[in-house]
């Protein structure tokens, strides 16, 4: 009987596990000093907004882990040696094993700047983050403002919450506009609109030079390129985040920012492999990244990797690209690639469309010859995955895809549906004739 030890008891880790724990009787082995049992890391936002309690984060019963055999040491791993199959923990304690799986995420960036490491300055992905926010900003009285250094999905995530509890917050963006190296202008400008209609100070353009002290120590103000200085109690630093991966530095397992892995999640020390936020492909898979910091591939690494160590060697594959989020109350999907004006490709042409009023829009990136649907972003629209999984996978043109919109529609009953305005808008700016149509669902499913 082998025994697996995995280093991190997130989504990756925890995957892993359940599945070796299916399909062997291998010993396994997870440690983490994060806390005691794997909880949900995208729900630590409402656990901050009181929309649950963090126990609610936690998917399974503090049972389940003794009677499905999977052992939980609660320690920080400090060193890993691959020439004696061992790990040393923080403790002073060390494990052997047959097969060691390192799934340890990723950390907050932090560039250097002066005061980076004051009390009260902190990113959004850890337990311990949640518990230094509740410190630093329990309410309006104790933090009066909060200045979050860095746009994306954690900044707007972090914006919320701290807007939850009325306190002030600045937001500083680098860029020209939101999130523009990642999203096509239009839908970068609703977004800015969308964030300042929700009185949150953004400011784009404008980097953190420095966070000053007061003379506990803590984060007292800002100071910005622009030569402002903005008084503030926390300081978010939500620029990107990096694999959690220092303590393998001495290890002699290759790395580059990541740990590098092949598609078979292997990496270059015998019987040692990383799966989830910290594993960077050698070669990029298709148009992805070569390192995903992303819920669903680290769930899938993790599933892939458990036949492999369970005798079925099996490649990672991840499929199309999809991901989903939340900016404030707007909802955002997408669906295969469409790419903002910076990263472009050359045959790249959008199709984009957005309401008068609502803040609703969706933008289609297809061929300039071909007319090969090749993603499409959605804003305020919900729209179902497996349809266009399978459009992607069939190499459907957009006229097609607009033709029968209305099958991937997801939105409840009695949404009002924007079809027909998109296609009217499409055929006119294309030259299209196309019309709206819907096939059954029995049609859409079928094989043939």
């Amino acid at each position: 009987m082998q025994h697996i030890v995995i280093i991190g008891n997130g989504i990756s880790g925890v995957t892993l596990a359940r599945h070796i724990r299916k399909l062997s009787d291998h010993k396994i082995t997870i440690i983490s000093g994060e806390t005691d049992y794997f909880f949900s890391r995208t729900a630590l936002m409402y656990v901050y907004m009181g929309h649950m309690k963090f126990e609610h984060t936690q998917p399974y019963e503090n049972w389940f882990w003794k009677k499905n055999r999977i052992d939980l040491v609660k320690d920080f791993v400090t060193t890993v040696a691959p020439t004696d199959n061992e790990v040393h923990l923080a403790s002073g304690t060390k494990i052997s094993y047959d097969k060691l799986v390192i799934a340890t995420g990723s950390k907050p960036n932090k560039f250097g700047w002066p005061g980076q490491d004051l009390e009260g300055v902190q990113g959004l992905y850890s337990k311990q983050d949640l518990d230094n926010l509740e410190k630093f900003a329990p309410d309006r009285e104790t933090c009066k403002r909060a200045v979050i250094v860095g746009g994306g999905l954690i900044g707007i995530e972090m914006a919320e919450m701290l807007r939850s509890r009325k306190i002030p917050v600045t937001f500083l963006v680098r860029e020209k506009s939101f999130w523009n190296g990642v999203l096509p202008a239009g839908e970068s400008a609703l977004i800015n609109e969308h964030i300042l209609e929700h009185h949150i100070d953004l400011r784009l353009e404008t980097n953190l030079v420095e966070i000053i002290a007061d003379e506990n120590g803590r984060a007292k103000a800002v100071i910005t390129d622009k030569g402002d200085t903005i008084e503030c109690n926390v300081v978010g630093l939500t620029a990107g985040v990096t694999p959690n991966i220092d303590f393998l530095k001495s290890s002699g397992i290759e790395l580059g920012r990541g740990v590098k892995v092949n598609r078979l999640l292997e990496t270059s020390a015998k019987n040692v492999y990383a799966i989830g936020d910290c594993a960077e492909q050698h070669e990029a898979i298709g148009n992805r990244r070569p390192i995903e910091a992303v819920w669903y591939t680290g769930r899938m690494m993790g599933e892939a990797l458990a036949q492999t160590l369970c005798g079925k060697s099996t490649e990672y594959k991840p499929g199309h690209w999809f991901n989903s989020a939340k900016f404030l109350d707007v909802e955002y999907q997408t669906y295969g690639w469409v790419f903002s004006e910076r990263n472009k490709k050359d045959h790249e042409q959008h199709f984009h469309w957005r309401h008068d009023t609502e803040k609703i829009c969706i933008t289609i990136a297809y061929d300039k010859e071909s007319k090969l649907f090749l993603g499409i972003n959605t804003f305020g629209i919900r729209m179902r995955h497996e349809i266009f999984d399978r459009w992607l996978t069939e190499k459907r043109t957009t006229d097609y895809v607009l033709e029968y919109l209305k099958d991937a529609n997801f939105d409840p009953e009695f949404y009002k549906q924007y079809e027909d305005q998109i296609v009217s808008k499409y055929n006119l700016e294309s030259g299209s004739t196309i019309s709206t149509r819907k096939k059954s669902w029995k049609r859409i499913f079928s094989k043939t």
